[in-house]
């Protein structure tokens, strides 16, 4: 009898959790993260490393012209790239170990072109295992970069490891395969592995043997989606969740966000300290960013939800320059100064939760954060202060997630309520806290003016362009369908989400798109396309920094065959600042 109680009561605790993972009205788990997944998100703030051949060029890409044997960074400190790290709260280092000139600054037998024939150490350093070590040692989480592509092997730059000439595409393939097994045989721990531009060689068993808990950014098997762009901020609402149908591309951003989606797969923003570049140059130091500018960033990118990943970049002596690490350091100090310490702070389960700091105070600055061991519930919110008898609204929102800032003008309060209004199951807020700031210069960087207005960033139908440019097409006619090509190359000038419309030029009707991919150096590439659901316009990815010369990025799309006539295309970079 006795253990037929406890069966009884243990069914009763599985119904009963498993009725509350549900949205309402039961039809639908409600999607949670992984462990890996949820540490990540708690990461918060990373560091990239960009240090390549580029360096000493001068350039953002590796063009072979630098002899190995000058390649010499005799200052390089691995325990400098950690300490500044450290200087602005990033927990993890990402470092490009390999970038697309195919230079890798760890001991390989793939290839000569590689740490082993220049000149640091008589050839025999390792950076990234100097690094790995010193993270290790030091508390630091390690994420590596190795681009999918490899220009000596004609693997092109945005095509995830696909060669020119199909006849070399196994042969790459166990190039990098081999790479991989490489490093994650000798660098444990690894947390995070960088695809960039997603990537179509098959990786998943090396990478899932020997880093079962690396959390992977892009390609077929990721846990994490790019943002979308290189501005430094995420969109709003930011929804970790979105349709594994689009997860599943490999490519998806965070316009595929979903509040309803069956997949969690959160946003990584990736920036540079110096705009546009992300490799040191003689010249660049006078694209520093100010300090205004990165506390806009953090306000946009971890304030809205996302991870933060700010670059750093070596110069060829192997060290962070010195302008660059004040810079890091005055950014951590804000962010403590502002955030350090909050007034007052609770937390608490339900759709209302209460404040009472004891005191009248003043606050111009709001922080919640979900536990997202139940998932992302919050769908819509309003916080409210009194000091007195009416409440009155201070700010209100739409998603929360890891962690929520929220910035208005100062007011007194004796209490706050912060009231979840709408939610896919009872709010679990693992923080939420007040502060004041004081720096009318920041006002309304989160945006809080539109939070509320109901338009949801989803799937990509909420947008501001800051492009829109007409261009022609030449289309031919098919059996079914009419073709065309067009030369996107001397307008995308930055890497980011574009959206692509057609119409005819005399009518100015919007024509279906059926099939569409992007042609990169005469290569398609139709991974990075993908058409909207209604069939009248196509996003393309742009996730290298593209080159000017002509022909390297085209557009080439089919429509349907019920028009005549002349087409005209209109091309918007989705962007929500």
């Amino acid at each position: 009898m006795k253990r037929k109680t406890i069966l009884l009561i243990l069914l009763l605790f599985s119904s009963v959790s498993l009725i509350n993972a549900q949205h309402p009205g039961g039809t639908k788990l409600l999607p949670l993260p992984t462990p890996a997944q949820r540490m990540w998100q708690e990461t918060e703030r990373a560091m990239f490393v960009h240090f390549d051949p580029a360096a000493w060029q001068g350039t953002e890409y590796d063009n072979h012209s630098t002899p190995l044997d000058r390649i010499n960074p005799s200052k390089l400190d691995v325990n400098q790239w950690i300490d500044v790290a450290e200087s602005w709260g990033a927990r993890m280092i990402v470092f490009v170990a390999k970038h697309a000139g195919g230079f890798c600054w760890w001991q390989t037998e793939t290839t000569d072109y590689s740490i082993k024939n220049t000149s640091y150490r008589n050839g025999k350093g390792d950076v990234l295992a100097d690094l790995a070590a010193a993270c290790r040692s030091r508390g630091m989480k390690l994420g590596i970069y190795i681009y999918p592509g490899d220009e000596s092997w004609g693997a092109y730059l945005g095509g995830g490891g696909r060669t020119r000439d199909p006849a070399k595409q196994e042969a790459y393939n166990q190039v990098l395969r081999r790479q991989w097994t490489e490093v994650l045989t000798r660098v444990p721990d690894v947390t995070e592995i960088w695809f960039d531009g997603s990537v179509v060689v098959p990786l998943k068993d090396i990478i899932r043997s020997h880093a079962p808990d690396a959390i992977v950014f892009q390609g077929p098997f990721a846990d994490i989606r790019w943002v979308g762009n290189e501005g430094g901020y995420a969109p709003y609402p930011l929804w970790y969740t979105l349709r594994c149908s689009d997860a599943a591309t490999g490519t998806s951003t965070a316009a595929h966000g979903d509040p309803g989606g069956d997949c969690w797969m959160p946003v990584e923003v990736d920036v540079p300290l110096k705009n546009h570049n992300w490799f040191w140059s003689p010249e660049n130091h006078r694209n520093l960013r100010s300090l205004d500018e990165l506390m806009t960033i953090y306000y946009k990118s971890a304030g809205r939800g996302a991870q933060l990943l700010l670059n750093a970049s070596p110069d060829t002596s192997g060290l962070i320059p010195d302008e660059d690490v004040a810079l890091y350091k005055a950014f951590g100090n804000e962010i403590s100064r502002r955030f350090g310490h909050s007034l007052a702070e609770t937390s608490g389960k339900g759709d209302t939760l209460c404040l009472v700091p004891g005191r009248e105070i003043l606050i111009d600055h709001l922080v919640i954060r979900e536990d997202l061991s139940f998932g992302q519930r919050v769908r819509r919110y309003v916080a409210e202060g009194r000091n007195g008898d009416a409440w009155f609204v201070i700010a209100s929102g739409l998603s929360v997630g890891q962690h929520r800032i929220q910035q208005f003008l100062p007011v007194k309060v004796r209490e706050i309520r912060l009231r979840v209004t709408e939610s896919a199951l009872p709010a679990v807020i693992s923080k939420l806290a007040v502060f004041y700031v004081g720096d009318s210069n920041m006002h309304d960087v989160a945006d809080p003016a539109r939070d509320d207005m109901g338009n949801l960033w989803i799937r990509g139908q909420r947008n501001a362009a800051a492009l829109d440019t007409v261009l022609s097409a030449q289309a031919v006619n098919g059996a079914s369908s009419r073709q065309f090509t067009t030369d996107l190359s001397a307008v995308i000038s930055l890497p980011g989400q574009y959206r692509i419309t057609a119409e005819h030029i005399s009518t100015g009707d919007k024509i279906p798109i059926t099939e569409a991919s992007l042609i990169l150096k005469g290569i398609e590439t139709p991974v990075l396309a993908s058409l909207a659901e209604d069939g009248l316009s196509c996003t393309i990815n742009i996730t290298a920094f593209p080159l000017k010369d002509p022909g390297s990025i085209a557009f080439r799309a089919k429509t349907g065959s019920g028009f005549s006539g002349a087409i005209q295309l209109h091309i918007q970079e989705i962007r929500i600042d």
